[in-house]
């Protein structure tokens, strides 16, 4: 289950996100500090939330689309990061333009989910059914 997938990626990661900031602060050294801020928000908050989304809508998680979705986000989380710590530390971008670009993709990516699960014709299916579930049998 895509949802799975994303809620257990985004612990893990958030897990070395604040690891990270632990040791900068250990060391009282915040060089790292934008990778560590991004590692939390795109490894940790993003494909957390989209895990949730998916076990809220089911049918958005059971797409093709929310598949390919998971893996350019972890892929994504995992490289942006990286490439700012090699920015801050050699100056080299292109690592970073690169996971950039792969995290705006994934963001897409989702945002078409989001927007094809949310017509208003899929909201009033879905709202029926929840009324029709939890309705009150007559006495």
């Amino acid at each position: 289950m895509i949802s799975t997938l994303l809620l257990r990626v985004s612990v893990v990661l958030g897990l070395i996100g604040m690891t990270l900031g632990m040791v900068m602060g250990i060391r009282e050294d915040f060089t790292l500090a934008p990778a560590h801020a991004h590692l939390n928000l795109v490894g940790f908050v993003v494909p957390f939330l989209a895990g949730l989304y998916y076990r809220a809508v089911p049918r958005a998680g059971a797409s093709v689309l929310a598949r390919y979705h998971a893996w350019i986000a972890i892929l994504g989380a995992i490289v942006f990061p990286i490439g700012i710590v090699v920015v801050l530390l050699s100056g080299s971008a292109v690592l970073v333009a690169s996971g950039g670009v792969i995290v705006l993709l994934g963001a897409t990516l989702f945002a078409v989910i989001v927007f094809r699960t949310t017509r208003r014709s899929a909201v009033t299916t879905h709202s029926a059914a929840a009324a029709e579930r939890t309705a009150v049998p007559p006495l």
